[in-house]
């Protein structure tokens, strides 16, 4: 939430300091619309991040390119979120969500909220629409458990970007509709949707795009900052890990983990999946040029039943292949070659966050410590 200079911050920026109840006069005057007596959080967790209201501008009126004017400004290993809704698929660079957090876009017809906290290294992609109703969101420049909180333009309803549920407000209690999203380098999007559209860097606002304003912040000794919880002392903190989630239960598997092992079979509440990982894009929070960021392993998780069977996995010079056909598949877990070409599996509910903010809203978590 930052927006120049984390490590100076981070000294400069006590917890007591930047901690403050949401019900201050001033608060007050800049919350007019907010009903803080619905709540479902405790106040004193919600901390300021250091902007004001909107001061991490959400993108409202967003703009695409096709991937190849793009490439002038995206080098190929840069991480893009992706967004696959019908037939259509786009392309939201981190480059562009690192300096607004937020964008309130329309894909398939249907409204979409792309958010992407860099304190947690979350990327969560929502439907707008609660009971018929199309709400705007922007940032309020609060966090809890480091992790951005929304609001909503129509009540001014806090939303938790994490868990996507209002946790004050008129909406107080309500949970947004996750919808899927991955995580690769942007060289795999163009590869697998060519003619498709790249968030572009024509937002209305002057920003650096390109730059990290968190140089160093993903290490794995580094601190989260304002976290004043209990830290899960069972992963790294910033240890980055692939969360599989089914009816309630969490799965979580360390990318130190997958690194070693680019593919996994496996089943949880009777759901048989598979996880993907690839090696090589550029960390978005590693060095100040986005670009020349430390590679680390893209990871995805998809369900393996298609249609009536359930295909099992194996890579196989360095290409992912289902063993019944031997069709084969890629990060994006669509079929590229082989006798299955055009299917694509259904993803499951996953995604990649640090460690330690999954662990902060989801302690029952299951952690992978080996794969078979």
């Amino acid at each position: 939430m930052i927006a120049h200079a984390l490590p100076a911050a981070m000294l400069a920026f006590g917890l007591a300091a930047a901690a403050a109840l949401a019900q201050s006069p001033s608060d007050r005057a800049e919350w007019p619309k907010t009903d803080f007596a619905k709540r479902t959080v405790d106040l004193a967790e919600i901390e300021s991040g250091g902007p004001p209201k909107d001061g991490i501008p959400a993108i409202d009126r967003p703009r695409f390119v096709s991937t190849r004017a793009a490439r002038a400004w995206l080098r190929p290993k840069e991480p893009v979120i992706v967004v696959r809704l019908g037939r259509e698929a786009k392309a939201y660079p981190l480059q562009i969500l690192m300096f607004h957090e937020i964008v309130n876009d329309v894909v398939a017809g249907v409204p979409v909220a792309v958010t992407f906290c860099p304190l947690c290294n979350a990327s969560l992609v929502f439907d707008r629409r609660v009971a018929g109703r199309v709400l705007d969101f922007g940032t309020t420049g609060r966090l809890r458990f480091s992790d951005l909180v929304m609001y909503d333009r129509q009540t001014e309803s806090w939303w938790q970007q994490f868990t996507g549920k209002a946790i004050v407000g008129n909406y107080a209690g309500t949970e947004l509709v996750r919808l899927p999203s991955e995580i690769v380098a942007f060289e795999d999007f163009e590869s697998a949707y060519r003619t498709a559209l790249v968030l572009s860097r024509e937002t209305g606002h002057a920003r650096p795009y390109g730059r990290n304003p968190y140089a160093g912040y993903d290490r794995i000794d580094q601190s989260p900052f304002l976290f004043s919880s209990t830290l899960d002392r069972r992963l790294p903190p910033m240890e980055r890990v692939l969360s599989v989630s089914v009816a309630g239960r969490h799965r979580l598997y360390p990318l130190t983990l997958l690194e070693k092992r680019p593919v996994a079979n496996r089943d949880l509440g009777g759901v048989p999946y598979v996880v993907f990982a690839k090696g090589g894009m550029a960390s978005p929070l590693d060095r100040v040029n986005i670009e020349e960021g430390r590679a680390i392993p893209a990871a995805t998780a998809f369900e393996r039943r298609l249609d009536a069977r359930v295909l099992e996995f194996a890579w196989r010079d360095g290409r992912w292949v289902d063993t019944g056909t031997g069709s084969e598949w890629n990060i994006l877990g669509e079929a590229v070659a082989g006798p299955l070409k055009g299917r694509r599996l259904a993803a499951m509910e996953s995604g990649v966050h640090f460690a330690f903010a999954w662990l902060a809203f989801n302690p029952g978590s299951e952690i992978v410590r080996e794969l078979r």
